[in-house]
C-alpha cells in the first residue's frame, strides 16, 4: 500500500492558518526519498522541509517551536504525511 499524497499548497495553508509566518516556505523534497520507507512510488506528496518564522515562535525554546509546526499538521501526520524537517528562521 502507498504512502497518500500531500501538496506544499496544503501544507502552506494549515501553516498560514495556524501560526501566521512572516516567512515560510515549503519544499517537496520526497524525489530525494524513493525508494525510502513512507515514500509512495511518485516522487511527490510525502517527505516535505519548511522554513518558517512566526511571531508565534518569539520566546520559546527551539523544541517548542518545532512543536508548533507539528501540532499545526498533526491531522496531516496522522493521515500519512511522512516526513518533515523544520527550519525555524
Amino acid at each position: 500500500m502507498s504512502a497518500p499524497s500531500f501538496t506544499t499548497a496544503a501544507l502552506e495553508q494549515r501553516l498560514r492558518q495556524h501560526l501566521t509566518p512572516t516567512q515560510l516556505e515549503v519544499i517537496d523534497e520526497s524525489h530525494q526519498h524513493a525508494g525510502h520507507a513512507g515514500a509512495n512510488g511518485t516522487g511527490f506528496g510525502t517527505h516535505f522541509r519548511v522554513r518558517i518564522a512566526s511571531p508565534l515562535f518569539d520566546g520559546k525554546s527551539r523544541v517548542t517551536r518545532h512543536r508548533l509546526v507539528y501540532d499545526s499538521l498533526q491531522d496531516l501526520m496522522d493521515q500519512g504525511l511522512h516526513a518533515l524537517a523544520i527550519e525555524v528562521l
